[in-house]
């Protein structure tokens, strides 16, 4: 493997793939694309995931200058329209409805309607999953995906003070708002980054016209998501952060900071619509390596390459649900994002047969997972403890296969590795489009990695 150059206390460091988001002029999901596609995401795949979604929407990808800077503007067409008003378009049951004025997706104020948004029908969160869950892209994505558009739901929900499956969105707004997330979710998993670290937010000034009324900014929404998340105002009187925007940081971001140590890769600018004479209207995300412990000695090594963090462990005693609703139920918990999911057999009273279902997952996934154990299985009580986890530090290395390529994930103690495996995913659906025997394709990416490494 190859070491980093410099000195001997940085080589003795393992080394994460990281993204740092610069919101200097705020954030909306076409600026978000924009600036994936900047940085080195391929356009095509951006392409084929508006293709797979089968929504009547496609893609036009332009360089244009802002500020003097080159950068990467992505504008979705739906229906053969560009950019129309499509923030977060609340309605329930076509009664109400309110549209937030997105100065970087759009002209026009939101408090003008467009013909189109006239009696239309509007999806739900159920059809928007069912949409996602059914395209052809990759299953982290789509739970990734899923997440966002949920924060985005969540948030109406807590706002107009309902349910979140009362939340839909006006057929143009879900049509564009799926295209963002989906291809957002697509693009931020091809980099293989490991930690999204974000600045805090400029969210820009004034007001927003919504069909309640006029309300300051940040709008309703996109202050209930960046919650917790460090934000200012500085620049142009007019809205920046736009809740799809706020959505796509709070799922990914993992933490707030200023500009982290690492060893740049690449950079990338996703431009806004308007000019504006105080900054640059541009998104920058750069991607490179940092240390997973920064200031540690020589002799502290062991400790470094060895994280600690707390998870929830969520479990549940389940002796009358058929072994395929079990199944299923695993398979969706894992796309909500649970760490693992795992089931045992059990000898339940009565000498009856059961499984004991276990779930690790995130403290801030834990009430959303509880959920969907209720949901997804017959149990009438979900067991909740904390518990300290330690893990290996780990990183991502793309290798060539005679079909594609592969992620390997690597595991790292005391500076040298310590487990690989070809990320099965990647396996899977090159095995399925290819008509080749997955372990044919898991065996050529060990392969590939192993040579790398000797090469190195």
């Amino acid at each position: 493997m190859s070491e980093a150059e410099g000195s001997p206390v940085v080589q003795a460091f393992d080394f994460m793939r990281i993204a740092y988001l610069e919101c200097f002029s705020g954030i909306s999901g076409d600026m978000f694309l924009g600036a994936l596609v900047n940085a080195g995401v391929s356009p095509k795949l951006l392409e084929d995931t508006v293709e797979a979604l089968e929504i009547g929407a496609r893609l036009e990808i332009s360089r244009v200058a802002r500020g003097g800077i080159s950068a990467t503007k992505v504008d979705v067409y739906a229906n053969g329209e560009k950019d129309l008003p499509r923030e977060v378009f609340w309605e329930q049951h076509t009664d109400h409805a309110h549209d937030h004025d997105s100065s970087h997706e759009h002209s026009h104020a939101a408090s003008h309607k467009h013909p189109r948004h006239d009696h239309v029908h509007g999806r739900g969160l159920t059809e928007i999953r069912a949409i996602i869950e059914k395209a052809a892209i990759n299953a982290t994505a789509k739970a990734t995906a899923i997440r966002i558009f949920e924060a985005l739901g969540e948030a109406e929900a807590e706002i107009h003070n309902t349910s979140i499956e009362r939340v839909h969105f006006h057929e143009v707004g879900a049509v564009d708002a799926m295209v963002d997330i989906v291809c957002a979710a697509v693009g931020a998993e091809s980099l293989a980054v490991e930690e999204w670290v974000c600045s805090p937010l400029n969210v820009g000034g004034g007001t927003v016209q919504c069909a309640h009324g006029t309300l300051p900014v940040p709008a309703p929404a996109t202050l209930k998501l960046l919650r917790d998340a460090p934000v200012y105002s500085s620049g142009p009187q007019v809205e920046l952060v736009t809740p799809t925007g706020a959505a796509i940081v709070k799922t990914l971001s993992n933490r707030f900071a200023s500009f982290p140590a690492m060893k740049i890769e690449k950079a990338g600018y996703g431009a806004g619509t308007r000019e504006f004479p105080e900054h640059p209207n541009l998104l920058r995300l750069t991607i490179g390596e940092a240390a997973t412990t920064e200031g540690a000695s020589l002799s502290a090594n062991l400790s470094a390459s060895i994280g600690s963090d707390k998870i929830a462990v969520l479990e549940a005693n389940l002796d009358d649900l058929s072994p395929q609703v079990l199944a299923y139920a695993m398979e969706r918990l894992l796309a909500e994002g649970a760490l693992d999911v795992f089931s045992v057999p059990v000898q339940m009273k009565k000498g009856r047969p059961g499984a004991l279902l276990t779930v690790l997952a995130k403290l801030e996934d834990a009430n959303r997972l509880t959920r969907t154990i209720f949901a997804e299985t017959t149990t009438l009580g979900v067991r909740r403890r904390e518990e300290q986890r330690q893990t290996l530090s780990r990183r991502w290395e793309t290798v060539d296969t005679t079909w594609g390529p592969v992620r390997i994930k690597i595991a790292n103690m005391n500076g040298s590795v310590s487990n690989y495996a070809p990320e099965y995913e990647d396996c899977r659906t090159l095995a399925e489009a290819q008509h080749v025997p997955l372990r044919t394709v898991m065996q050529e990416a060990i392969q590939q990695y192993l040579r790398s490494e000797r090469k190195a």
